[in-house]
């Protein structure tokens, strides 16, 4: 999922012909993971039927101050309509709701909530090309920026009157985007380039075999969304994996099977990063010279010649200039002595410590208790958690004083 992924969002919509677009405005914020809420005039609900929007929302609608039931009325509370919300839009916002909005009046479900509401909120204007141009219009909808909202521009084109030209609702599709660009915009990592390698390396001992160990990727996946969201343009380098990004277009994926295929990508885009973070289990040998056909079973002992594979860490660490890199460490014994010695080794800004011993932690799992260490030994301990939760904590860090 994308930025707006988790977030509450109530959508207030005013009485406009736009409005019949809503239901696919509610379906396209339920594909980036939001969870949506309606608020409506009564004048909308001549244009969309709130059992429409109740569908697509999987939520019930609400367009007055009280559920109609003769024998057991329930207030709806638009205080805390509006205290859920960590984003309201009104969509459409005629020029009747726009006026209100900008002076205060509060005649209806919407413009309480919106009254009541402490979140971020998005005007989307609906009306004809002359009405929006009207200066009066206009004035409401600069009082509106000049409270904090955020009027979303208009779109240009065929008009309910006949008229050509600017005034209509942005696309539902184009209100999307619009608020993923507006917190992208805000977050920490924009402009910066983050590498993460990620998963296994499978080196071949036939065309059939090979070595390699139990990474499902999940960390590096978890580091790359993260990553993504706070701004960042991610390269991801995992090796052979089952995990998937999903509407994430900053995150360029590169897969690949060997440490040396890894090797190869890195050394291409270590460079260009800012921050660049080593979560791959890479293998530390491979077969000397890997059988070209299916190596077959017998009585006798089999030997493999082992090499070790090229150390991407120490590379990186030995062409570190103004990079922060993160490696990781995953250990049986002496944990800490063990992460404290490859910080140096490696040149590190900072290393993860995971352990096999603790329950919940290590390859597979959905879950993982890490420790945050410095170069001078000054270490953050996180509780088992998330393997998501653990990318954030991990972000808290790097991006910390």
């Amino acid at each position: 999922m994308g930025l707006l992924e988790g977030k509450k969002i109530v959508l207030g919509i005013s009485g406009g012909i736009a409005a019949y677009k809503t239901p696919i405005l509610v379906r396209e914020l339920k594909k980036q993971g939001v969870d949506v809420r309606v608020v409506m005039t009564p004048a909308s609900k001549e244009f969309v039927t709130p059992l429409t929007l109740s569908t697509v929302s999987g939520n019930p609608v609400k367009s007055s101050f009280e559920s109609i039931d003769l024998d057991n009325p329930v207030w709806n509370n638009h205080v805390e309509i509006g205290m859920w919300a960590d984003i309201l839009i009104i969509a459409p916002a005629t020029s009747n709701t726009i006026s209100s909005m900008a002076n205060g009046r509060c005649n209806n479900l919407v413009l309480a909530v919106y009254l009541s509401a402490k979140c971020k909120t998005f005007v989307a204007p609906s009306m004809d090309l002359d009405m929006y141009h009207h200066p009066s219009n206009q004035d409401n909808l600069k009082k509106l920026r000049s409270y904090g909202n955020i009027v979303l521009p208009v779109g240009k084109g065929p008009l309910a009157s006949g008229l050509d030209g600017k005034g209509r609702m942005l696309e539902p599709t184009e209100i999307v985007s619009f608020l993923i660009n507006h917190f992208q915009s805000k977050q920490p990592l924009v402009g910066k380039k983050v590498l993460i390698t990620s998963g296994p390396t499978y080196e071949h001992i036939d065309p059939v075999r090979f070595i390699g160990n139990h990474s499902s990727s999940k960390m590096g996946f978890a580091l790359a969304e993260v990553a993504a969201k706070l701004g960042a343009k991610v390269i991801l380098i995992s090796g052979p994996t089952n995990e998937k990004i999903n509407h994430l277009s900053s995150v360029e994926l590169h897969s690949v099977t060997t440490a040396d295929q890894m090797y190869e990508v890195v050394k291409k885009y270590y460079a260009q990063s800012d921050i660049a973070i080593a979560s791959a289990a890479v293998c530390d040998f491979k077969i000397e010279s890997p059988s070209k056909s299916k190596i077959k079973k017998t009585n006798t002992k089999t030997t493999l010649n082992l090499v070790p594979t090229k150390d991407i860490l120490a590379y990186m660490g030995s062409k570190k200039k103004n990079q922060f890199l993160l490696g990781f460490a995953l250990e049986t014994d002496n944990e800490y002595e063990n992460a404290k010695i490859k910080i140096k080794e490696k040149n590190l800004n900072a290393i993860i410590l995971n352990s096999l011993n603790d329950k919940g932690a290590g390859f597979s799992t959905n879950t993982n208790k890490i420790s945050f260490i410095k170069p001078d030994h000054s270490t953050k301990k996180f509780p088992l958690q998330s393997k998501l939760d653990c990318a954030k904590s991990i972000f808290e860090q790097i991006l910390s004083p």
